[in-house]
């Protein structure tokens, strides 16, 4: 690492209109160095880093590139510095290629015409990089999301980049594709490239990090060698409040009454002959590998997806063809892709709220004052932070999204909540909030199945888990058997046991 500051930011504050969401924040990124942003959603790091890309400008204070001052007045401006931002939201063009994607505006040319071959080269070159086996010739729309985080890489791998802000990187990746992009950035680093990461994990901050910057109200609150700051340290300066029991202890005893008997069931392609039951008030873990076929075999049950099976709710047969059906007989699913299928984030927080629940806020016009209630009421039980009642969901932070992704589920007063990776992209303190509602729901006597690809957060809440391997369940562990290396070997096939349902 160099004393060097390749790009920094100087006492910069950043105003919208009257409101002040950056103060005096003053951040350094050195060659060879990766410097991880971390705090809450809401904290200012989105902020903080379109000033660095150029993608927005400073109220007051300077951004300063080799120790000069600039003021760029666009991302174009910033990459021609060598300043490439790789967003949290993918910015990408569904209906092109990864090649066309990868070179978008800044495509290779002899004259007039296109260099198709050579830029299919790079982008295989690029792609290869990075372990990513998707061909340069498919269209985007057609790719795993996964995938697209690795296209959104190449793609500014490609720009030859000095510095490179990297924003929630891996919220989406596997494990495996975690590691590949860090041996990457291993690599970049002994290349002489600064580096600005952020995440939500804060064991890959502690693992990737050379140094930690942590960002409070949109204040700089701490600032240190990452070998000085634990996890627990990181989570606390986030937070402003010491961070004790981030998962609630069970208090009651589960009953033996069941909630949900779900036999056979198939989805074709993806899923074969599940079998399992839940218990009233009884947390459930689902785990699995990403591809396992978890999600698909949940979107069968509440009728997403065409499936087979036998199913009873209480005790009674029923069919489920749609998530309609299942929430008539009290059964709803939170997706994992709240901001793609499960909220819409160009209309407000009421719209959102009271969507699914529509029809008992209608008689048969609908209820102003009932919808405002209802609202009110959200905010106060789930904690939801927003400029204003009126704002665009699309607005809040990813946390505050998810609160009010649940908050509009209970609306509907169900009996079982399906709950998939419920704190994707989610800061500490929110997931403690989300973990706190899982359990008090839970107290109340709803069933609740959580799947999450974050083994020590289907530890922390679940009863029981049940894990799955290639469409298929490979067991069960409860107790002190669940623990993260049962459910990796399950899910791995390496337990020595032939799968089962």
């Amino acid at each position: 690492m160099s004393d060097e500051v390749r790009l920094a930011l100087a006492d910069v504050s950043r105003s919208f209109g009257p409101v002040q969401v950056l103060f005096d924040v003053a951040l350094a990124l050195r060659p060879g160095e990766v410097h991880a942003l971390i705090g809450e959603n809401g904290a200012g790091k989105s902020t903080t880093m379109k000033i660095m890309a150029g993608y927005l400008r400073p109220t007051s204070g300077e951004v300063q590139v080799d120790g000069a001052a600039v003021a760029f007045g666009s991302s174009q401006e910033a990459e021609a510095q060598g300043i490439v931002l790789i967003h949290q939201e993918f910015n990408l063009a569904e209906e092109l290629t990864v090649e066309e994607n990868v070179f978008l505006g800044h495509e290779l040319r002899r004259g007039p015409f296109l260099l198709r071959k050579e830029m299919r080269a790079k982008t295989e070159e690029l792609l290869e990089r990075l372990h990513c086996r998707v061909s340069p010739g498919a269209r985007v729309k057609d790719i795993s999301t996964p995938d697209k985080q690795m296209v959104e890489i190449a793609k500014a791998l490609g720009r030859n980049a000095r510095v490179l802000i990297m924003d929630e990187p891996t919220a989406v990746l596997t494990n495996r594709e975690a590691e590949v992009l860090f041996e990457l950035i291993e690599r970049l680093k002994a290349e002489g490239v600064a580096i600005l990461f952020t995440s939500h994990k804060l064991g890959e901050v502690k693992h990737i990090a050379d140094r930690i910057t942590v960002m409070r109200d949109g204040r700089v609150v701490a600032s240190a060698a990452a070998s000085q700051m634990s996890e627990d340290q990181m989570a606390e300066a986030m937070v402003g409040r010491e961070m004790k029991d981030l998962y609630p202890t069970r208090r009651a005893a589960l009953g033996e009454d069941l909630a949900l008997k779900v036999t056979g069931l198939t989805v074709p392609g993806h899923a074969r002959d599940i079998s399992f039951t839940l218990r009233r008030g009884e947390v459930l873990g689902l785990a699995g590998l990403i591809g396992a076929g978890r999600t698909e075999a949940i979107e069968g049950l509440v009728g997403l997806r065409r499936a087979t099976g036998e199913v009873e709710l209480d005790g009674t047969p029923v069919t489920i063809r749609s998530p309609k059906e299942a929430q008539a007989h009290g059964l709803v699913y939170l997706t994992e892709d709240r901001k793609g299928r499960g909220l819409l984030l160009n209309m407000g927080l009421k719209e959102n709220l009271t969507l699914q629940s529509l029809g008992d806020f209608a008689n048969p016009f609908l209820d102003r004052r009932k919808e405002e209630a209802a609202l009110t009421s959200a905010i106060a039980d789930f904690d939801i932070r927003a400029p204003s009642r009126e704002a665009k969901l699309g607005t809040l932070s990813g946390g505050n999204q998810q609160k009010l992704l649940v908050a509009k589920t209970m609306l509907a007063a169900p009996r079982i909540v399906i709950i998939d990776e419920p704190t994707r992209g989610i800061d500490i303190g929110t997931k403690q909030q989300i973990y706190d509602v899982i359990h008090r729901l839970a107290g109340e006597g709803v069933s609740i199945i959580v799947i999450s690809s974050e083994l020590p957060e289907v530890i922390g809440l679940a009863d029981r888990v049940l894990v799955m391997r290639r469409g298929r369940l490979a067991g069960e562990v409860a107790g002190r058997d669940k623990t993260e290396d049962a459910i990796v070997r399950l899910a791995m096939g390496l337990d020595g046991e032939t799968e089962h349902a």
